[in-house]
């Protein structure tokens, strides 16, 4: 190295560790959360382990009216007592907290606290809605009969040309099914309580929708008035006739014989054109499904 240049000087910096600015501080940080953790966690459990009692004894002690001027420990907010009742001493305040809220009475467990007047409406009001229930499930049952048998009048050829001779409607009586003459097709022969091949197989055919409902069923037959107006006496049994001879084709076609309720005749007395009375409809024979009283449980039974 020549005597007039200068030597060259190499400084290495050696740097600190990332955290040395702060030191610790985190640790205090850290601290500072696991006691208010521990802190929350032992709010809930306190708020799990009492009882309701000893809750109404607390808020009742923060309250402004029930702050004690005694600095004593047997005035603290439970009294010197433990949470627990086999880790308590003595009774301390919570005989106090018990006369200061009381269990009030469930009205459940005792029957006699409740109104007989409310009980029973709201008894009536059970029954009334269980028995509309029944009564809307009972007409959609109805209606999805009805529907089947037009279906069925509808896909079967041998029945389509008959489906003018069946007029399915709702009454408050249930649902009826009426097998009627029209021009020149007649169920009956006249003069006969036999019904011909047609009304059989209509008959076969109502049977079917009659047994996809559990319903009891009504029968009636009904009869014109003569051409001249007058009323044959004989249609009374006639009516009564036709109409036995029909349940007797329901009964061969499967229908259970318990569930026949009544058969009668009723000559001419209810047209079903009340306007002209003799004409052919009016001789029908009339099945009806009966609308039966809801069966409701014992509990709600008005």
């Amino acid at each position: 190295m020549a005597s007039g240049e200068r030597p060259i000087v190499i400084k290495k910096v050696k740097k600190g560790g990332g955290h040395g600015h702060h030191g610790g501080a985190w640790k205090v940080a850290y601290a500072d959360f696991v006691t208010a953790m521990m802190a929350f966690f032992l709010l809930m459990w306190l708020i799990n382990t009492t009882s309701p009692e000893q809750k109404r004894g607390i808020a009742d002690y923060f309250a402004p009216a029930s702050i004690s001027s005694t600095t004593s420990g047997s005035g603290g907010i439970l009294g010197g007592t433990a949470l627990g009742a086999d880790g308590a001493k003595s009774s301390g305040s919570m005989s106090i907290i018990e006369q200061m809220s009381p269990e009030s009475p469930n009205p459940e467990e005792d029957g006699e606290t409740q109104d007989p007047s409310a009980k029973s409406q709201l008894q009536e009001a059970s029954t009334e809605a269980l028995r509309e229930a029944l009564q809307k499930r009972e007409e959609a049952a109805f209606q999805s009969a009805a529907q089947s048998l037009r279906q069925a009048l509808q896909d079967m050829p041998e029945l389509a040309e008959l489906s003018k001779n069946i007029i399915i409607d709702q009454t408050p009586e249930g649902l009826r099914i009426q097998l009627v003459d029209q021009e020149g097709r007649s169920m009956f022969s006249e003069g006969s309580g036999q019904p011909n091949d047609r009304a059989r197989l209509l008959l076969r055919a109502v049977s079917k929708v009659i047994n996809q409902l559990p319903n009891r069923v009504s029968v009636y037959g009904h009869t014109s008035v003569n051409a001249d107006g007058a009323r044959a006496e004989g249609d009374w049994a006639l009516s009564a006739t036709r109409a036995d001879s029909s349940r007797r084709v329901l009964q061969a076609a499967g229908v259970a014989s318990d569930r026949i309720y009544q058969v009668s005749g009723k000559a001419n007395s209810e047209p079903l054109y009340p306007d002209d009375p003799t004409l052919p409809g009016n001789r029908r024979i009339a099945i009806v499904l009966l609308r039966e009283a809801p069966v409701l449980p014992p509990d709600v039974r008005p």
